[in-house]
């Protein structure tokens, strides 16, 4: 039976579950509030990552955390502030930084990773939107970096992910396109990356090709109820979009959204930042991560975008110089034939990503509300995960099972 489906968010996530409601055969809006920007979703590093099967909680980093916050350029930044949800964030996140999370998580992180390359590579088939699966490199500068990073590759293969530890000559000779200075480098072949402007720019042609609309430059500023349901979305220019069935896929802006309903999602934004280079002194093949600067590098046709950092400081529209410039100052170690002023003139792109405390999303339906489905809180997978979602979010609307094994422990209401 189709049903009017109203999705809060227009970016990846919430524009992958659109289409897959619409090809459901339901009615689709969606209302977005800054379609230049849409989250998170237009300026990142486009890596579609199966290797990533390891939650941002993890076991040493609360203490490599408090290390990197010495540092006004290093990769990670939480800006001490006398905030309750911060401080509630950050006990829920020492709480599962443990091996036990880990071990429990990686196997459905794995799966829904896969699942989601499958969904990227099945919708190339007939769609151009950049996807390269060439794989992906973690250079590492140091042997330490290189040992630490076997470990990780050890933990893949254990999972059925395909994981190759390469000595710096290796590397070269798998990417000869560029440069590099570094001890070594896993090579995970099964990742892949594509660029995030063409493949939101596809999901909007695809949604009103299939009859669903999408209104821009609208912000949802509450829910009307009636009981246990959600009745209509209030919004910023007066209108209600009623509906029968809500998905909420805002990103950073969620947990806001629902406080009305009684739901509290735990949730810091994690902002980002990026640069694209026009014309790169060199351009490699397959995309990077720089591991120990946490710096990420993706060839995007004849262009080349640097991003990283991941700054808790609320939601900060400010530019901090000093977080573009250690990104700056990781991609010469690693590709010395870059050079600071290769920089000059390039505007830095930035997005808050929604970070929960125990690095898995929220993903399911809430006891907040009878027919609300809750798909946000992605982390730095948003787009790795965006086609994977997408089809749970379909299967919820159903009422059908999510299909996947571990599926509990994304519960909203955890």
């Amino acid at each position: 039976m189709s049903r009017h489906i109203v999705i809060l968010g227009g970016g990846v996530i919430g524009l992958s579950s659109a289409l897959a409601c619409l090809k459901r055969g339901h009615r689709v809006t969606v209302i977005e509030r800054d379609p230049q920007r849409r989250g998170a979703s237009l300026g990142n590093a486009g890596m579609v990552v199966p290797s990533h099967f390891v939650p941002l909680a993890a076991p040493g980093m609360v203490a490599m955390g408090l290390k990197w916050m010495l540092s006004p350029e290093s990769p990670f930044y939480i800006k001490p502030r006398l905030d309750w949800d911060l401080i509630t964030w950050g006990l829920k996140f020492w709480r599962a930084s443990t091996k036990a999370h880990v071990e429990r998580s990686a196997p459905l992180l794995r799966d829904l990773s896969l699942a989601s390359r499958k969904l990227y590579a099945d919708l190339a088939e007939k769609e151009e939107f950049g996807l390269v699966k060439k794989g992906l490199l973690m250079l590492c500068k140091t042997q330490h970096g290189l040992d630490e990073e076997a470990q990780t590759a050890k933990k893949a293969r254990a999972l059925g992910i395909p994981a190759e530890i390469l000595d710096a000559r290796a590397t070269a000779e798998l990417d000869p396109a560029v440069t590099m200075d570094i001890a070594g480098s896993v090579y995970f072949p099964q990742d892949c990356h594509l660029q995030p402007d063409r493949y939101v720019n596809t999901l909007l042609r695809l949604i009103r090709a299939a009859g669903g609309e999408v209104l821009d430059e609208v912000e949802v500023t509450g829910f009307r109820k009636s009981g246990k349901r959600v009745v209509a979305a209030l919004t910023s220019t007066g209108d209600e979009i009623a509906g029968d069935e809500f998905v909420l896929a805002s990103g950073a802006w969620s947990p806001g959204l629902v406080h009305d309903l009684g739901l509290r999602l735990s949730m810091q934004a994690g902002k980002g930042y990026s640069l694209t280079l026009p014309a790169p002194v060199e351009l490699p093949q397959i995309c990077a991560i720089f591991t120990e600067a946490r710096v990420a590098a993706t060839p995007m046709g004849s262009s080349l975008r640097i991003g990283g950092t991941m700054e808790i400081a609320g939601m900060n529209e400010t530019v901090a110089r000093r977080r573009i410039e250690g990104i700056l100052k990781a991609v010469p170690q690693y590709y010395p034939r870059f050079r600071r002023e290769h920089f000059e003139g390039v505007a830095p792109w930035y997005g808050f990503r929604p970070c929960p405390p125990d690095g898995l999303p929220y993903l399911g339906r809430t006891q907040a509300a009878d027919n609300l489905v809750i798909a946000t809180g992605h982390g730095m997978m948003g787009l790795s995960l965006a086609p994977v979602t997408g089809e749970v979010v379909g299967r919820l609307v159903d009422r059908e099972p999510a299909g996947f094994d571990g599926f509990e422990m994304l519960s909203p209401d955890r």
